[in-house]
């Protein structure tokens, strides 16, 4: 079935820096199975803001088995969510939160030693402090090392935890801080971690590049393809290349020519969507399939709209459609048939997705 938002009580605010606090809900009894995740996955939070209905993703930065939902949010520059968030959201207040999803984790499995990777800046950390607590725990036989990028060190989100769990796990987890606005004893730590200093950092704290397990990439856009392309560049394979992407940048020229050619001859062909459990046919009218159905009425999920979060995935089960973007799904989901609706065009009339696959 399709997912739906549930009204969960705020716990606790948790102060992170003088940016970042960590909301801490309060899901009952009856909705934890629903709400079970895997490391590195997110929520979607509803709120009206201003008349407006805004959602948002943020990461969980708890392990699954710590039966503890908290997720991070930091304040942003015209933030409409972080912002309001940040001054006005108080403990006892109630959200509405869409049930974990996302693709960016691994399976854990305790018989497995395996070395794992993150490369992160900013409130990138969250989804990979999850993925640091289960492989730290759940596989005694594996390590992680984490490239962590930040301003200075005032704003390294989760600082003190990352520093007990590097106590914890000596030998078997190992962290590198990069800061762009602070001196440190080490030239190669000053600096933000763009392709240049990567290329350098490397190959010298991860000489086992070439054997790494997987890697994890998860920060602001220009860190996250300077980190891709110094990795494919050292022929890494793009299946042990795990990517987080909060936002999306604007497609190519042609490919929206493309796309707004396709959405004009797909007007008025019906689309079957399965949504519940009930099938309905609605007209293609909005640009793309998540629109259409929503304009016919269809309580169809959504978060950002712009093929990153995967919230609004639906498997097509009759005929073709095309996707103009699709960093929320693995290769695996592509060939499956899965695709992001907010993304997806029918390539002629009769068209089925099912939400619920």
């Amino acid at each position: 079935m399709a997912e739906h938002f549930h009204a969960l009580r705020v716990m606790e605010i948790v102060p992170e820096t003088s940016e970042a606090n960590s909301i801490r809900f309060e899901v009952p009894a009856e909705l934890r199975e629903r709400f079970a995740f895997r490391a590195g996955q997110h929520l979607t939070l509803r709120a009206t803001l201003n008349g407006e209905e805004v959602r948002r993703n943020y990461s969980l930065c708890t392990a699954p088995d710590e039966q503890d939902w908290m997720v991070t949010v930091k304040r942003i520059g015209g933030g409409l969510f972080s912002n309001w968030a940040a001054d006005a959201l108080k403990a006892g207040d109630t959200l509405d939160v869409m049930p974990p999803h996302g693709s960016f984790t691994t399976d854990f499995d305790e018989t497995k030693s395996r070395h794992l990777v993150a490369i992160t800046g900013g409130s990138g950390i969250t989804p990979v402090m999850s993925l640091i607590k289960t492989t730290l725990k759940y596989e005694p036989n594996s390590r992680f090392t984490l490239l962590y990028g930040n301003r200075d060190s005032s704003s390294v989100i989760f600082l003190e935890a990352l520093a007990a769990l590097k106590d914890k796990y000596i030998g078997r987890f190992e962290i590198y801080h990069f800061l762009d606005a602070e001196e440190q004893d080490i030239e190669l730590f000053n600096g933000m971690l763009n392709r240049e200093r990567l290329e350098e950092a490397i190959p010298a704290l991860v000489p086992d590049a070439a054997e790494v397990d997987g890697w994890f990439i998860c920060g602001p856009g220009p860190m996250m393809d300077a980190a891709e392309g110094a990795l494919i560049d050292r022929n890494i394979s793009k299946e042990r290349i795990h990517i987080e992407r909060f936002t999306a940048d604007r497609p190519p020229e042609a490919v929206s020519r493309e796309m707004a050619q396709l959405q004009t001859q797909a007007e008025g062909v019906s689309v079957a969507v399965t949504l519940d459990g009930r099938t309905r046919r609605v007209p293609f009218t909005a640009g793309n399939i998540l629109d259409s159905a929503r304009a016919s009425g269809l309580p169809a999920p959504f978060a950002c709209k712009a093929g990153v979060c995967a919230t609004c995935r639906a498997k097509v089960t009759k005929g073709k459609v095309e996707m103009a973007a699709r960093f929320g799904l693995t290769d695996e989901e592509v060939a499956a048939g899965y695709v992001l609706t907010c993304q997806s065009v029918p390539l002629g009339d009769g068209v089925a997705v099912d939400y619920d696959a």
